[in-house]
This record gives structure tokens, C-alpha cells and sequence, in this order.
């Protein structure tokens, strides 16, 4: 849960699920993220999880698969306080039966004032948010009559 202190440097506490469909976009996700990952502490539903620790090989808590109560440990820990940022990969376009509904998860998440992500631009906004030193590097383009190329 975030606060007026998290100025500061910390160790996030981040958990990851994903839809079925999802997965192979997360897990590449973290793997090009991986070094602001590395620095957290992760937990990921079961299925999201082993495909990102194969993938990436970082350390993350394990929980249930979501359909066998994984989203539910998920929201116990985002209502305990044990967890400061959610990034949930939805496809909001195949909800299978078998998936629970994650307005609950979402609404805990809100209550409890945990930073959400549910799409790629959303959880690249969140990552460069929690680790702005380790993000990609996009070299800036600076002509050059601009202020920034001329000599000092």
C-alpha cells in the first residue's frame, strides 16, 4: 500500500497475474524489465508465475493458480497491506468461465490504494514510476540549433 512516505527508495512488493492469454505478453514484459524486477519483491498467481520464473529466472513468491484461489491470495495480500503495486494483464475481450471476475480484485486494489496496472502502456507507466533509473534508454533527439546540442 503506497503512503506520502514512498518518495523514497524501497524494495516494491509487486504482484503479477495474467490472463491466459496474457502471459507470453507479461513474461516478455519483465524479461526486458528485468533489472528494475530483479529488485522487487515478486508474487505472481501460479500459471503467470512459472512462466515468468522460466522465463526471466527471478525469484517470486509462488500462489494458486487465479481459477483456484490465486486472484483471491492476491486480494488478501493488497488488503493487508503486503502489497504496493499490481500489474494484472486482462483480456478484456475472452473472459473464459473459468477465470474469476476481476472487478473485485481491481476494487481492493483501489480501496487499498495499490498502483494498477492492466494493459502494457499502463504497467510500462508503473515500472518507470517505481524505478525511474533502471527503464530503457531512449536517447533524446536534439537538433541542432537546439539549446540543448549547443557548446557550454
Amino acid at each position: 500500500m503506497l503512503n506520502h512516505e514512498d518518495w523514497r527508495p524501497r524494495r516494491w512488493r509487486v504482484a503479477l497475474i495474467a490472463h491466459d492469454s496474457k502471459k507470453a505478453v507479461l513474461t516478455a514484459f519483465v524479461l526486458r524489465h528485468r533489472a528494475a524486477f530483479a529488485g522487487w519483491a515478486l508474487l505472481a498467481t501460479g500459471g503467470t508465475g512459472a512462466a515468468v520464473r522460466e522465463a526471466t529466472g527471478l525469484k517470486l513468491r509462488p500462489l494458486l493458480p487465479g481459477p483456484q484461489g490465486g486472484d483471491a491470495q492476491v486480494g488478501a495480500e493488497i488488503a493487508t497491506g503486503e502489497v504496493d503495486a499490481l500489474i494484472f494483464l486482462r483480456d478484456p475481450r475472452s473472459g473464459p468461465p473459468h477465470e474469476p471476475d476481476p472487478a473485485t480484485l481491481l476494487r481492493l486494489a483501489d480501496l487499498h490504494n495499490v498502483a494498477t496496472a492492466t494493459n502494457l502502456a499502463s504497467a510500462e507507466c508503473l515500472v518507470r514510476a517505481l524505478a525511474p533509473e533502471t527503464g530503457p534508454h531512449i536517447p533524446e533527439h536534439t537538433s541542432p540549433t537546439s539549446p540543448a546540442s549547443s557548446p557550454a
